[in-house]
């Protein structure tokens, strides 16, 4: 039997840094001409900015300040500062996180590698520890050539990775690739032209700070509700407005969160993303900025004071179940269905978006303070691929299952959706380590809760065990008393805390008869039948009496 490993303590995620709301912006035919021109524009210039930045590879901290400013400088002549400022900043952006792209592929192909190296060392068929050879002999001789290929991958990553040579594509690689399968893509060439060219605009204006309106660039009134943004010089026989700006005709307003959105526009820097949608033909403006919270997050110890909502993460469904301070369920557990297999982004992001929200609801109706959830990532599934083995399957179809399930799972996703979210209700999330939860939570808290409900699954039950971790107690579900803190000194009752479903297992203690001496019971004597002398049947008389006889040889 292998050991148990130990578990991580539970700690309160940090509350997210910024902020970005999205509004829609009603433009006209000049106010779109207008937006698409200068979105054109900048864009070219972002485009060369970026292969300029490429070109030069890996820089230190010297040479890459160096850079942006010759780069910035040659921008500002054919748009303005800012603009460039905005382009040579979003350039080095992206270089640094394709860069950061090439190391954790290495990892991953090192971790790969040395997966096969281990099972190859085996003949086929015996195990070794937790390291089994493979299968079959032909299973054997095919993972020997994709050992040749992953390690010819592995060496063109690491020349990569040398050179500072990195793979970036503006626009999105999965829509570039669209271009040469029109038809398996559902698209004409006319169709994806625009897509291509929406995702390739570029009206883009960092913050400032110590500037009206928190921006010179592209500017938002909150009160007159006008929306300006500053045109390059080569468009500047488009301006409305003095100093080469361009107000739009209709007012712009936040309807979400509008009032966060002017108080930061009026006292700090916000930064503006001006986009379109290819296929509806709408104007998006995104305002975001960064915000630092005098108040501390709440501690473990509090939100423990109170009750907490358990989730438990699944394909397509969310399972959860409200937990009081003892540990024990308030309500039913119930599931919130989250179907996001085949769909486009934007719809998978809105329905996880009215998930989180249903959740929150219940948090709030059962005056809960803190949301438990997994820490999950899949890190080692992800990376290791078809190559990883252990207690999860790993080949055939079943293996194939298992990896398109964990690639299903918007776990990042999720829980920063949920963060950002409770954050906003005044909600804290709490992340445990997930370690056994569906093993433990099947053996000891599956047939109480399907007492409570007849739906309850193992899932339940898993996010049981996530609560009681959360909230400092054991997975293990006790027949007299929960474990008990030392702070409160009180017994509780596991069994009794189920709210009126069940009944107690006992009845209650009376505590003031504690320590008081009680009043001593003798046992009673057996009552027993006399059926007299007890004589063989086959004797004509009951013995008197029995002689010692000396046996002898």
């Amino acid at each position: 039997m292998s050991a148990l490993r130990l578990l991580a303590e539970p700690f309160v995620v940090a509350p997210p840094s910024g902020a970005r709301v999205r509004t829609r912006l009603r433009v006209s035919a000049t106010d779109g001409a207008v937006l698409h021109g200068l979105g054109d524009h900048l864009g070219c210039l972002a485009g060369e900015d970026l292969a300029l930045r490429c070109g030069k590879g890996k820089l230190n901290a010297k040479e890459a300040s160096e850079s942006r400013r010759e780069r910035k400088r040659g921008l500002t002549a054919r748009s303005s500062s800012r603009w460039a400022g905005a382009i040579t900043r979003t350039s080095e952006d992206a270089w640094q996180l394709a860069y950061r792209n090439l190391l954790l592929e290495r990892r991953s192909l090192q971790k790969r590698i040395n997966r096969v190296r281990q099972r190859l060392s085996l003949p086929v068929g015996p195990r070794k520890g937790k390291v089994s050879g493979y299968a079959s002999p032909a299973e054997r001789f095919e993972k020997q050539r994709r050992l040749q290929v992953l390690e010819h991958r592995l060496a063109e990553v690491g020349r990569r990775i040398t050179d500072g040579r990195v793979s970036v594509c503006r626009g999105g690689g999965r829509l570039a690739k669209a271009r040469h399968h029109l038809d398996a893509a559902g698209l004409t060439e006319a169709v994806w032209r625009d897509r291509w060219h929406a995702e390739r605009r570029f009206i883009t204006a960092d913050g400032e700070a110590s500037q009206l309106l928190g921006n010179l660039t592209i500017r938002w009134h909150p009160v007159e509700e006008w929306l300006e943004l500053r045109l390059p010089k080569a468009l500047e026989h488009l301006a409305n407005r003095p100093g080469g700006r361009y107000r739009l005709s209709s007012p712009v307003t936040f309807p979400y969160r509008g009032e966060e959105v002017a108080a930061q526009a009026v006292s700090g820097a916000v930064r503006y993303d001006v986009a379109s949608d290819a296929e509806t033909g709408r104007w998006y403006c995104d305002a975001s900025w960064q915000f630092s919270r005098a108040e501390e997050p709440p501690t473990l110890e509090a939100l423990r004071r109170h009750p907490v909502l358990a989730v438990d993460l699944n394909h397509g469904h969310l399972a959860a179940c409200v937990v009081d301070p003892s540990g024990n369920p308030l309500s039913a557990p119930f599931s919130v269905l989250v179907d996001l297999a085949g769909l486009p982004a934007p719809t998978r992001d809105g329905r996880l978006r009215a998930a989180i929200s249903e959740l929150i609801h219940a948090a709030k109706t059962n005056d809960c303070r803190a949301i438990v959830i997994e820490d999950l990532d899949f890190v080692a599934a992800r990376e290791e691929g078809r190559e990883k083995s252990g207690g999860r399957p790993s080949r055939g179809k079943r293996g194939k299952s298992f990896r398109r399930l964990v690639a299903g799972l918007p776990t990042a996703k999720f829980r920063s959706r949920l963060v950002q979210m409770a954050t906003n209700q005044g909600l804290a999330v709490v992340a445990v380590d997930p370690a056994y939860t569906s093993k433990w939570g099947a053996q000891h808290w599956l047939a109480p809760l399907q007492k409570i409900s007849t739906d309850a699954s193992g899932h339940h039950a898993a996010a049981m065990v996530i609560g009681r971790r959360g909230l400092g107690h054991r997975a293990r579900r006790r027949e007299r008393c929960d474990s008990t803190r030392a702070e409160h000194r009180e017994e509780r009752a596991t069994n009794s805390a189920l709210h009126g479903v069940t009944k107690p297992i006992r009845k209650p203690v009376d505590r003031e008869a504690r320590g008081q001496l009680q009043p001593q019971r003798k046992t009673r004597s057996a009552e027993r039948a006399t059926t007299g002398d007890q004589v063989a049947e086959d004797r004509s008389r009951p013995p008197t009496g029995q002689d010692s006889v000396l046996l002898s040889a």
